[in-house]
């Protein structure tokens, strides 16, 4: 645990260099921030959740406003993603306070989000490179939704707005990025607020640390908002291949340490 003081300002720096390098490998920061709250900030469970869920909060709504300056809404794929992912995110803050407070077991939470999309990550090719148009294999809009409200449940557990984990779905079913990106990123930014509103409810019935820790969730909102916007920029001049390798990579391996502490 950090003094007072060092926590926020260790967390904006490590929320901008997360951020810039998390968005040229199309994933957001908030996926590494969290095993980072739990092994160097010292964020206590379960508040790391939604101290998490509050850094998409404050760090998306850039990115939002550029989509939006580009005429990118997300249109009707956003509208069915929030249908789902919002009562998804209640149950899963629920589950993840009544459930799994402790964190053992959320061990093999965050190691069961962050080897498979590491894995994704290092294996795929990004959007455009080197592949051919696919043909969209359209998905029903209840079925739509049902798969949104399991990824937000995810979210409210992990403490993810859950567009890292609809996107590369959607894509792969064939969907424009131009058209995932914008929604995912309104689904993760509408859900958040509704993950970090339900746990703040819940904390009024709780006497653990269940309410978001908002100085250090406010901290890495402010680095992430930065970090996202300089990688953003960055991502015309780097090697994107080899970034989401790379990332990929750490992110494998730090789901890896965690199915081992959780298996221990």
């Amino acid at each position: 645990m950090l003094g007072p003081g060092w926590t926020e300002l260790v967390a904006v720096a490590a929320a901008y260099v997360i951020a810039t390098l998390a968005t040229p490998a199309g994933i957001s920061g908030a996926v590494l921030l969290l095993p980072f709250q739990v092994g160097v900030l010292g964020t206590p469970s379960p508040a790391v959740t939604p101290t998490n869920l509050l850094y998409n909060v404050i760090a998306t709504p850039g990115a939002l406003y550029r989509y939006w300056r580009q005429g990118q809404t997300g249109g009707a794929l956003a509208g069915l993603l929030i249908a789902g992912t919002v009562p998804g995110v209640v149950a899963g803050s629920v589950i993840r306070v009544e459930l799994l407070p402790g964190p053992g077991a959320f061990d093999l939470v965050i190691a069961g989000v962050l080897v498979p999309l590491g894995s994704w990550l290092a294996l795929s090719h990004a959007p455009g490179q080197g592949e051919r148009p696919r043909r969209e294999r359209v998905i029903a809009a209840p079925v739509l939704i049902l798969l949104a409200a399991a990824v937000g449940c995810v979210g409210g557990i992990y403490g993810i707005g859950g567009g890292s984990i609809l996107a590369p779905v959607l894509i792969g079913t064939g969907r424009s990025p131009s058209q995932v990106a914008p929604a995912a990123l309104a689904s993760t930014f509408v859900t958040s607020v509704a993950g970090v509103a339900t746990f703040a409810i819940l904390s009024l019935q709780q006497h653990g640390p269940v309410a978001p820790d908002w100085p250090t969730g406010i901290a890495l909102g402010v680095g992430g908002l930065a970090g996202a916007y300089t990688g953003a920029r960055l991502q015309s001049r780097l090697p994107e291949a080899a970034i989401r390798r790379l990332v990929g990579i750490l992110v494998i391996a730090i789901g890896a340490r965690y199915l081992w502490l959780g298996v221990a």
